[in-house]
C-alpha cells in the first residue's frame, strides 16, 4: 500500500530540495520520503538542524533525469566527505575540473579515490591502458594521447558526467548524505525505506512505459544492502567492490559492462 504523503511530516527544507529533481520523480521522491518518516520519524527533523552535505539544495540533484531516461541505477556509498566535492550525484566530484595533466589524471581526479580507478577501469576497458600498469610512465602516456588537440576524448568532468546521463545512468547513493558525525553504514540506514520506493517507482513505470527493468548495479558493501530490499529482486543486477578498491579496475565485469559505452569519447 503506498503511503499518503500529508501521513507524515517532512521538514520544509526537505520539500524545498525536492525543486532540483525532474518533476516525473517528484512524487515518488515525496513518498520516499514519507515512508522514511514513518519508520525513522526522528531522522529528517535531526538532519536539517545538522551540517551535513551536499549543501546548496543538491540533495536531490541525481533525480534531474528525468525517469523515462533512466536504464540504469548506480549506487555508491554517499557523498564525498568534502562540501566542494559533495554534488548530490554519486562518484561525480565537484572539485574536479580537468581529467588530465601532464603526468597523467589532473590532481583533483587522483584525490578522489573512486573517481581515479573508475577512471583506470575505463582506460582498461578501452584498450588504452594495460592492466599490468595502470600508473606512472603509462598514465603520463595516455594521458598526453587524450589532450592532443585532435583527440576525440573528453576533457572534463562534466563531460563524464553527460555521457554517463546520455546512456540512462541515474547516479545515486546508498545515503544522500554525509555528517562527519554518523558512520555512514548507520546513515544508511534510514535511506532503505526511501530507497525501496524509489525502485518500486521505476517499477511501477518500466511495466508501463518499457519491457525491460533498468540494471542495478551496485558498488561496495554499503549499496549492496539494496539487493537485500524486496522490490530489488525485480531488477536484474551487477555487483563490485567499491571503486576506492584498487583491484575495481580490473574487475571484468565492470569492464565488461562500461567497455562498449566508450565513456571516454566525446559526444
Amino acid at each position: 500500500m503506498k503511503l499518503d504523503p500529508s501521513d507524515a511530516v517532512i521538514p520544509s527544507d526537505i520539500h524545498v530540495a525536492l525543486e532540483v529533481a525532474d518533476p516525473s520523480w517528484r512524487p515518488i521522491l515525496l513518498e520516499g520520503l514519507s515512508a522514511m518518516a514513518a519508520l525513522y520519524p526522528d531522522y529528517l527533523p535531526d538532519l536539517v538542524r545538522s551540517d551535513f552535505l551536499p549543501t546548496q539544495g543538491r540533495l536531490f540533484a541525481a533525480f534531474a533525469l528525468p525517469l523515462d531516461e533512466v536504464e540504469y541505477v548506480l549506487v555508491g556509498e554517499g557523498p564525498y566527505p568534502r562540501d566542494a566535492s559533495a554534488t548530490g550525484v554519486c562518484f561525480m566530484d565537484g572539485a574536479v575540473g580537468a581529467l588530465w595533466s601532464e603526468k597523467g589524471l589532473s590532481k583533483p581526479v587522483n584525490r578522489a579515490t573512486s573517481l581515479r580507478n573508475f577512471m583506470k577501469m575505463l582506460l582498461v576497458a578501452d584498450g588504452q591502458l594495460n592492466i599490468e600498469r595502470t600508473a606512472g610512465d603509462a598514465m603520463v602516456g595516455v594521458a598526453l594521447q587524450a589532450q592532443n588537440s585532435a583527440s576525440a576524448t573528453i576533457q572534463t568532468l562534466a563531460e563524464l558526467q553527460k555521457n554517463l546521463t546520455a546512456k540512462g545512468f541515474l547516479l545515486l547513493n546508498a545515503t544522500l548524505v554525509f555528517r562527519s558525525s554518523v558512520p555512514p553504514v548507520k546513515e544508511a540506514k534510514p535511506w532503505l525505506p526511501f530507497l525501496q520506493v524509489v525502485l518500486r517507482g521505476l517499477a511501477d513505470h518500466s511495466v508501463n512505459a518499457s519491457p525491460e527493468l533498468p540494471t542495478l548495479v551496485l558498488w561496495g558493501k554499503i549499496a549492496e544492502q539494496v539487493n537485500a530490499l524486496a522490490v530489488a529482486a525485480q531488477f536484474p543486477k551487477m555487483m563490485a567492490e567499491h571503486p576506492y578498491n584498487l583491484s575495481f579496475i580490473g574487475n571484468a565485469r565492470m569492464q565488461g559492462l562500461f567497455g562498449p559505452m566508450h565513456l571516454l569519447r566525446k559526444a
